[in-house]
């Protein structure tokens, strides 16, 4: 049986898969305690390293961002021994020099979706508290940078990722709010999926790909679909490069405080777990609460 694991995880389009050296493409499909992934994910290897990439909204774009089942894709990667995700996501800029075609290596997110997505895997039987004052890995984020820039890129290491529902893009005025409460790129993904990959104790960063100036830049039209399709076309050169020069650099021993997040976290009496909580979320809490 050919090995069906993987070092790091990429989620993203379909399109990111063409990388040039990745070798053994195999397909894998997973099932998980929350549900099926958004698609069979794709195992392969690049420069000795093991990839699995994962298409966010399953392949043929089929899945709007309230409904790509994001703990089933997390915990999808976790096991097939993923510790560090790659997250390629696109994103409106709204910032002048942010400029589309450009990267953005975000440190920061704010959540304003509306409570349609799941954003924990612990309810219901155990509470757990991970930290979360920096969203996406302190380790893996100038790593990124510097992959992108060598790929290329014109790339900003730093800037607040604002997550919004969708899939409606902005009105003019939320557009100038967003702007004024400091808010850099603005995208539809980045939550709960960075908050799952916390509570999986994983090394998550994102490489987020400006495709437009949202609706605030007067003179411009407002964004569309078609348009943030024909940027990010684009884009995906720059992707699929700053993701090969990335997984060389993020190392295969992995040290850093993201891999024991819930060390802490964990409030609930082991002696209160219901045996059904650990069953299903065991991979996780395995090694805080053995049976």
């Amino acid at each position: 049986m050919p090995d069906e694991t993987a070092d790091i995880g990429v989620i993203g389009g379909s399109g990111l898969y063409d990388l040039p050296g990745l070798t053994g493409m195999r397909e894998v499909r997973v099932s998980t305690p929350f549900g099926e992934p958004s698609d069979a994910l794709l195992l392969g290897s690049l420069g000795g390293r093991k990839l699995a990439f994962l298409p966010r909204h399953g392949r043929g774009h089929k899945l709007s961002p309230a409904r790509v089942p994001y703990r089933a894709n997390i915990y999808a990667l976790k096991s097939i021994g993923v510790r560090q995700v790659i997250s390629v996501s696109a994103v409106g800029s709204l910032r002048e020099e942010r400029a589309p075609g450009h990267l953005v290596i975000p440190d920061q997110l704010v959540d304003r979706t509306r409570g349609s997505r799941a954003f924990s895997f612990f309810a219901d039987g155990l509470v757990a508290h991970v930290p979360f004052a920096s969203p996406f890995c302190d380790r893996l984020r100038p790593l990124a940078a510097q992959a992108a820039r060598s790929a290329g890129a014109t790339a900003h290491h730093g800037g607040v990722y604002f997550c919004v529902e969708g899939p409606q893009f902005s009105t003019r005025a939320e557009s100038e709010l967003y702007r004024a409460w400091g808010a850099d790129v603005i995208g539809m993904t980045a939550a709960p999926e960075a908050h799952l990959a916390r509570e999986a104790e994983l090394c998550y960063v994102t490489v987020a790909l400006v495709t437009d100036y949202d609706c605030w830049r007067q003179g411009d039209e407002s964004v569309s679909a078609s348009a943030v399709a024909t940027v990010m076309a684009g884009n995906i050169a720059l992707a699929r490069a700053t993701i090969a020069s990335l997984a060389g650099s993020a190392g295969t021993t992995v040290e850093c405080s993201c891999q024991h997040a819930l060390a802490n976290a964990i409030l609930t009496d082991p002696r209160h777990v219901p045996y059904v909580v650990r069953d299903r979320e065991g991979l996780l809490i395995g090694k805080y609460l053995p049976l």
